[in-house]
């Protein structure tokens, strides 16, 4: 059933996107982009080769002008498992429906939080074997989210989600993901990114997060760094009961270099308690929307004896 939803609302996407309305702010835009690796993966001493997909997607989103002053926008996207022996192989990604205007934008549906949204592209090797949230808490779609983000007041931007109780990953517990954020993420705008963002009841966890990043001799270089703390968790009656457990602290920073259609990237990351991970690769674009890509990143956790080793070899296309 889900594939024939999917099918269905891609063909009825692309069909409104040749008839587009005159009150439309932004054409429907269909988009996505395919990322799928060659993989050797060695796991705790168990050695395997996948062709993976690392979070490639679809989905579609426009605006409709209200008034002169207010518009409507939304979302619809999904996860595509291309490596997935079903074929039932969508997952729900960001789907939420807003407006905007000179207030800032509210959006409600399935979102990132705020924490999540605010380390920008500090992260060299999101979505691969290397990605920062195989240490870090705090990385977060959730169900049911409200979230407010203001206008841009100086390059100073702030936002607030509010996660109900009513999403099973809550652990029935309101939730609160408060961001602020000074500059552009991409770093085409400004040179420098930089956030602080605090999650307050997210999934059963207390986090604070401070991201920044920015250009020097060629370089983009980024830190991050976390303290983090278990504040809610199932009993063995699976009854959610507060969790007195220890605050945590760790850091990640990264770097890339780019030289003509490549880009040199090395990552390195620690958790306190939990362990630490290293990730070198590089890019080559063969055009403005495809890529090639290879990493090598390794991660060693100190509840287990052997170290995760992952090398990879990729191909992404965006459209």
């Amino acid at each position: 059933m889900m594939n024939v939803f999917c099918k269905t609302l891609l063909a009825s996407a692309l069909a409104t996107a040749t008839l587009a309305s005159a009150h439309a702010a932004d054409p429907l835009t269909v988009y996505g982009k395919l990322n799928v690796t060659a993989q050797s993966n060695d796991i705790q001493g168990e050695s395997e080769t996948t062709i993976q997909s690392n979070a490639s997607r679809f989905g579609v989103k426009g605006a409709f002008e209200l008034s002169s002053s207010l518009e409507a926008f939304y979302t619809v996207e999904y996860e595509v498992d291309t490596g997935d022996d079903s074929k039932e192989n969508f997952k729900a990604r960001n789907q939420f429906v807003g407006l905007r205007g000179n207030f800032g934008e509210v959006s409600v549906g399935r979102n990132d939080t705020m924490l999540k949204k605010s380390q920008g592209k500090v992260d060299q090797f999101n979505d691969l074997s290397g990605d920062l949230k195989n240490l870090f808490k705090g990385e977060n779609r959730l169900a049911q989210t409200a979230t407010y983000v203001t206008p841009s007041l100086s390059g100073f931007k702030f936002g607030a989600t509010y996660a109900a109780s009513g999403d099973s990953d809550q652990l029935e517990q309101d939730g609160y993901s408060l961001a602020a954020m000074y500059g552009d993420s991409g770093l085409k705008k400004s040179p420098i990114y930089a956030s602080i963002a605090y999650d307050s009841d997210v999934k059963g966890y207390q986090v604070a997060r401070a991201t920044v990043q920015g250009k020097l001799a060629g370089f983009k270089l980024g830190a991050m760094y976390q303290q983090e703390e278990k504040v809610y968790a199932y009993d063995e009656e699976g009854v959610v009961n507060p969790f007195d457990g220890d605050s945590y602290s760790g850091y990640l920073v990264s770097a890339a270099y780019t030289i003509d259609a490549i880009v040199l990237k090395a990552q390195f990351q620690d958790m306190e308690e939990k362990g630490d991970s290293w990730s070198v690769g590089g890019d080559y674009k063969l055009g403005k929307p495809t890529k090639l890509f290879a990493f090598y990143s390794s991660r060693s956790y100190e509840s287990k004896t052997e170290d995760d080793n992952f090398i990879g070899l990729g191909l992404e296309h965006k459209f």
